[in-house]
């Protein structure tokens, strides 16, 4: 009866952890870093602070967590269609409509990351120790598509791209119900991620369209030159 009682704790554990990551990241994304508490996230899983202790040795480390384990989840969700079959344009889209999809079905994520950015100035970002993997990401989809003698020719640097396509879909799914209660309605009504979805694919394609060559204006006429009247 014993050794079943020990053999249970660990996924009770687990079960636990996971329960506080979830609170968390919602009272962070709602208060930001430095008005949460922990005991905060406590009442919200139903248990004593001590017990997030018990996981985490501060609130910093739960935080550092709490982002480790909603990066790697979009991590996920991104890497399948990016490495996946297909020109790196149409991977690029498809990873668009995944980031998309990811976030409206996470909201929380979104809001977290908003703050994270409107704190950068203030010092170190938290959110960049957790982006490495992101870049490797984009290097391996980049070196797949070169080893496959397909040279990526896209007419936008990558970072510019990202950061359009990553402030259009966060602010769409956290900015705007906040900042337009009753007006913008719910992101993640199918019908509106679904036009959202197509605004930002028109987006992505405008941005990887090929360069083109500067048009020239049409030469005006050559004027006959002025001829003086004689006397």
């Amino acid at each position: 009866m014993a050794e079943a009682a020990r053999r249970r704790v660990p996924g009770k554990a687990q079960r636990t952890r996971a329960a506080i990551l979830a609170a968390a990241e919602h009272v962070f994304a709602e208060r930001g870093f430095a008005a949460s508490r922990l005991e905060d996230v406590a009442a919200r899983v139903g248990i004593r602070r001590a017990s997030i202790v018990y996981h985490f040795r501060d609130k910093r480390e739960l935080y550092d967590a709490v982002l480790e384990e909603a990066l790697g989840a979009l991590l996920a969700a991104l890497a399948p269609v990016l490495l996946g079959p297909g020109p790196l344009a149409a991977r690029i889209e498809g990873a668009v409509g995944a980031f998309l999809d990811a976030l409206a079905a996470r909201p929380a994520l979104a809001r977290l990351l908003l703050r994270e950015a409107a704190d950068a100035g203030a010092g170190p970002a938290a959110l960049a120790a957790h982006l490495a993997p992101f870049h490797a990401l984009a290097r391996a989809a980049i070196a797949r598509e070169r080893s496959e003698r397909r040279p990526a020719r896209l007419a936008v640097d990558p970072l510019p791209l990202a950061t359009t396509i990553a402030g259009a879909t966060l602010f769409f799914v956290a900015g705007m119900p906040a900042l337009m209660p009753g007006r913008a309605g719910d992101p993640r009504e199918p019908r509106r991620l679904a036009a959202q979805r197509r605004e930002l694919i028109a987006i992505t394609q405008r941005l990887l369209e090929p360069a083109r060559a500067p048009r020239r204006l049409p030469r005006a006429p050559r004027q006959p030159p002025h001829r003086r009247r004689r006397p």
